[in-house]
């Protein structure tokens, strides 16, 4: 019997395969919108957009996909140029369209959206999103599922403290289980809100570089009780793994640099991992490099270097404000480099070193990785273990890459982070 399901699986793949239909989308092409093909789709079936051309937005896309039969919406350069997709309330939306990649566009003016999440198992990759005046990329609070972007930059893009460059969400009831993994991408130089704020059930927040977010860099919480009513009953807990990234504000903007838990509304009770990543705060900022706000279980920061341009010491670490912890405070880490006389610095830290000066190339460019004399220099901890009790679940280490350093990547290009002895401490390794 098992061999006969696995029979006509794989029957039913080749079929589907072998039906799929490619579909050219251009000025010159059959096609001319996206809006004209959105409802052909079928499984396996793979969209060629012109680039060097504007396309509308208000792109809503349907149709479904299958796990092994995914559709493919991609942009082909022309003359080096992306298609872009432009305008519209939301540029472009997946509504129930689960099992979708979306590659190679650019995405702009959305009124509220850019690109508007709720399905499952998306991927979008080579993909700029840019001067969105109010939201950027967008999760919904129901119907949205497992979400992956990489190679990906997004600026210009936010409003006030509520809209956001990026803001993702999963649904627990409608998808349980859903990932939100952010990897090798470039969001720089906002006009609102937090650069990253995610409410996912489990973010992966890997390899990125992240400034110039109007209000935070980063904000992981939990789920809307006003944006799904359903909230309100037990949900999952929310857990964050964070490896390798930096966290830079720039001279004119920011606030904290990361906050976890809540945002006054849902409470994740979560269990959060910062490793290997580098925070540069602005000069003069007072706010917190980590807030811990209402519902959570655990906080542990391994590797990590903290740095106020200026040298100065950082007046609150982790900043406590109305927490509650689940099974009391679980706040711990190992071998972080801070500023000499930083406060709010957690007991249970072990192993921390303090200085006036990192040793990064140059911090006038916020060239950030270590020179051969800095002190991040096979400093850090070979073996980061998570707090006794509150486990980290598939946590990510070492650290295979380097975030790119302040500029967007081709696909495929992301540098591997070399192996030299001890593990640096920071999102960089020296190299020879």
């Amino acid at each position: 019997m098992k061999r006969l399901i696995v029979s006509l699986f794989i029957v039913a793949v080749c079929v589907s395969s072998a039906s799929a239909i490619t579909y050219q989308v251009g000025p010159t092409r059959t096609y001319h919108t996206l809006q004209n093909v959105a409802g052909l789709l079928n499984p396996g079936d793979l969209v060629e957009v012109d680039g060097n051309a504007t396309y509308p937005g208000d792109i809503i896309l349907t149709r479904p996909g299958t796990i092994v039969n995914k559709i493919t919406v991609r942009g082909l350069r022309v003359n080096g140029l992306r298609p872009i997709l432009s305008g519209g309330t939301n540029t472009i939306e997946f509504r129930l369209s689960d099992h979708y990649i979306f590659e190679g566009f650019d995405v702009t003016g959305g009124s509220f959206r850019g690109i508007y999440h709720h399905a499952d198992d998306i991927t979008i990759r080579d993909t700029v999103v840019h001067d969105c005046p109010a939201h950027g990329i967008l999760g919904a609070d129901t119907d949205s599922g497992s979400l992956t972007l990489e190679y990906v930059e997004i600026y210009h893009c936010g409003n006030g403290t509520g809209q956001h460059p990026l803001y993702m969400a999963t649904d627990e009831f409608a998808h349980p289980g859903s990932v939100f993994r952010m990897q090798y991408c470039y969001l720089h130089d906002q006009n609102g809100g937090n650069n990253i704020k995610s409410r996912a059930e489990r973010n992966e927040i890997y390899y990125n570089w992240v400034s110039g977010g109007f209000y935070g860099e980063i904000e992981l919480i939990g789920p809307d009780p006003h944006g799904n009513k359903k909230v309100n009953t037990d949900t999952a807990r929310e857990d964050s793994d964070v490896v390798g990234n930096v966290f830079q504000h720039i001279p004119t903007q920011g606030t904290r640099m990361a906050r976890v838990g809540s945002d006054g509304t849902g409470e994740t009770k979560g269990r959060y991992r910062f490793v290997n990543n580098t925070f540069i705060l602005r000069q003069g900022q007072v706010s917190p490099a980590v807030e811990t706000f209402e519902g959570i279980e655990s906080l542990e920061m391994h590797n990590n270097v903290f740095f106020r341009v200026g040298g100065a010491p950082i007046d609150k670490m982790v900043l406590e404000t109305r927490t509650r912890w689940v099974a009391g405070r679980v706040s711990t880490g190992s071998n972080n480099w801070i500023p000499t006389g930083s406060a709010m610095v957690p007991t249970a830290w072990t192993a921390t070193i303090t200085g006036t000066d990192p040793g990064f190339t140059n911090i006038s460019t916020y060239d950030v990785r270590p020179i051969s004399t800095s002190p991040l220099v096979n400093t850090g901890n070979n073996a980061p273990a998570s707090p006794a009790g509150h486990p980290f679940i598939n946590p990510l280490f070492p650290p295979a890459f380097i975030p790119p350093l302040h500029t967007a990547l081709a696909v495929g290009t992301a540098s591997s982070r070399p192996v030299f002895g001890t593990i640096d401490i920071g999102a960089y390794e020296w190299t020879p």
